[in-house]
């Protein structure tokens, strides 16, 4: 499966890989030849004299030489061009994929685990593709080839080759099958260390201001060290590969030349065909050593060709049906006892980890002993996060949503786009299920405001056109000004031209929230979800921002997560979450009255604590 999922992405490169096949084969032969000139050119020409044979032959292995020069060129152009090519449609396929990907699926594979199999893992099975079409083409031809010229021209002087093939195979048996485990164990550590670095670099800022540069490099020294340590293991066993070779080709030529020497004396052998004998020894010994790193990168390679193809075989958990509703009504949203979870997060053990299995091994041990009387237990991420969630939201109502940490508002709002899909009930928008929904037609109208807001690198109109990629200067100045945005933007050195860094790291927190709510806007969506996205700012800004909603978008239906009374009191109803049910939902004042949790919250807020978990919970 692993195989034929990654040999489709070759695609246009076939002819490539053909081409490089038929040049390694003519490049072979030339070199099977060359060896059958020179025996010509010592046994007809200088031992008889004949120099007229001599120059004859010595044009001819000339030729012979050139044209395996050309072949060798070829050959190797079109294996790399054959290989890179492979290479860039299986990054093509793999981004390509990871982009049709849903929420769940996202959620299987960390940000540093896709990198590594982007990057490290690519770059390994294009290195064996490579190999295979070279190598593992030119390496058995030349054995067998020169294998063949060894007995004709002398039988039993070939046996010395036979043992030797055999002995070599013997010990490639083993050279592989430690290698394989040992490779296969150092690049699932590779993850780790990526990761390492990607946390290190996503917060500099904060490792410089908590001073933990020190602690840092240790624990990133500490990952690089791991991987040392296991290459070293790897490798050592590849590195025997060399001497053992180099130990058998010259046993081969002093075995050669003992049994040869007797049968030049006794007529059985020219000195002519002895010569050949030694070259197509070598032929033999340097085609082994070829086969045996080939099979070495192969065997590195599969542990990365099997990652490749796990995220090119994983299924979107979440696709557009038949018939596809391909319109939304209007904002209204129905949520009719919903249940939700995010499944249960399971990782295969890695039994090659010698760390894993020594923490394995103790804990057993204790286990044994008596001493673990209060094991942990795993995490189940399988309970769910939402239960019995049922309330209906008409088209433009202003929809206020409150909650402590964890009590899964966000969980809530990624289910009317669909970026999760409820594991009961049903999810409604317009009046229609959402899974019945094009994605492409539900999601363009709604637009999120996610939690953590990101910007990309470019300008500020180009950040905002991800919201319509068609809009205007002017249209995204409006969405600026409804989003309190527009007033900072002019203040920049080129305006609407400024460019934003990678990240957003260039404006502060709540300019980066106000860009991403315009940005939101230019969808003119029917539904607006603001997932606690202006915490950043300031209540006075805030309240601006809400008062742009009602007079220029009155007819889209907005949710509005926040974690202060002030940003939700004036929405049409407020839903009070606790522990993923609905403990609320109602007008504020009527809240006030008849929600403990709120009450207690608002109260908490006015005497000047702010924060909903520690208020919300000294009563409740």
């Amino acid at each position: 499966m692993v195989i034929k999922t990654l040999i489709k992405q070759v695609k246009q490169y076939k002819k490539s890989s053909v081409l490089s096949v038929v040049f390694a084969a003519g490049e072979v032969i030339m070199e099977i030849l060359l060896p059958l000139m020179m025996a010509r050119i010592i046994d007809d020409g200088i031992s008889n004299g004949d120099m007229h044979k001599i120059l004859l032959y010595g044009a001819a292995m000339i030729l012979m030489a050139l044209c395996s020069l050309t072949f060798g060129f070829f050959c190797g152009k079109y294996a790399a061009n054959a290989s890179s090519g492979f290479a860039a449609n299986i990054r093509s396929a793999m981004y390509e994929s990871i982009q049709h990907f849903s929420f769940s699926n996202i959620d299987k594979f960390s940000t540093a685990g896709l990198v590594t199999r982007l990057t490290t893992d690519v770059t390994n099975v294009q290195n064996a593709y490579q190999m295979i079409i070279r190598m593992c083409v030119r390496a058995p031809f030349t054995l067998l080839a020169a294998l063949c010229m060894s007995i004709m021209i002398s039988p039993h002087l070939s046996i010395v080759f036979f043992l030797a093939i055999l002995f070599l195979g013997i010990v490639l048996v083993f050279i592989l099958s430690n290698a394989t485990r040992a490779f296969s164990a150092v690049f699932t550590k590779y993850d780790d260390m990526n990761a390492s670095v990607q946390e290190n670099v996503t917060g500099i800022r904060v490792v410089k201001s908590y001073v933990r540069e020190d602690y840092e490099n240790t624990k990133f020294q500490k990952a690089a060290f791991n991987i040392y340590k296991m290459f070293v293991k790897a490798e050592s066993y590849v590195c025997t590969n060399f001497p053992l070779m180099m130990m058998t080709v010259y046993a081969c030529i002093l075995g050669l030349s003992w049994m040869g020497a007797h049968d030049i004396v006794n007529g059985n052998l020219t000195r002519g065909e002895l010569t050949t004998l030694f070259s197509y020894a070598m032929n033999i010994m340097i085609s082994l050593m070829m086969l045996s790193m080939a099979f070495v990168m192969i065997t590195m390679s599969e542990a990365s060709a099997r990652r490749i193809s796990e995220v090119l075989l994983e299924e979107p958990s979440i696709k557009n049906p038949d018939h596809a509703v391909l319109s939304v009504p209007d904002g209204s949203v129905d949520f009719e006892s919903v249940d939700f979870s995010y499944g249960k997060a399971e990782r295969p053990i890695d039994w090659d980890d010698p760390d894993i299995l020594k923490k394995l091994k103790a804990e057993r041990k204790r286990e044994l002993n008596g001493e673990l009387s209060n094991p942990v237990q795993t995490e189940d991420k399988s309970r769910d996060v939402l239960s019995d969630i049922t309330l209906h939201v008409r088209s433009g109502e202003v929809i206020g949503i409150i909650g402590g940490t964890g009590s899964s508002k966000s969980s809530l709002m990624n289910l009317i786009p669909r970026l999760y899909d409820a594991d009961r009930g049903s999810v409604k928008v317009g009046g229609i299920n959402v899974r019945e929904y094009e994605l492409t037609a539900l999601r363009n109208s709604v637009s999120v405001v996610l939690q953590k807001n990101e910007l990309f690198s470019g300008t500020v109109l180009e950040n905002l056109r991800w919201g319509n990629e068609n809009a205007t200067e002017e249209e995204c100045r409006k969405a600026c000004i409804c989003a309190c945005a527009d007033d900072f933007i002019e203040r920049m050195p080129e305006g609407y031209n400024t460019y934003i860094e990678q990240g957003g790291s260039n404006v502060s927190g709540g300019q980066k929230q106000r860009l991403c709510i315009a940005r939101a806007l230019l969808k003119k969506p029917k539904i607006l979800i603001l997932d606690d996205s202006t915490s950043a700012v300031d209540t006075a800004t805030d309240a601006k921002i809400r008062k742009s909603f009602r007079e220029d978008i009155p007819d889209t239906t907005k949710f509005i997560i926040s974690q202060r009374i002030s940003s939700v009191k004036d929405a049409d109803r407020i839903l009070v979450l606790d522990n993923g049910r609905i403990s609320g939902f109602d007008t504020h004042e009527n809240l006030l009255k008849t929600n403990e949790i709120y009450r207690s919250v608002a109260e908490g807020q006015a005497g000047g604590t702010g924060d909903f978990d520690e208020s919300g919970r000294k009563e409740a």
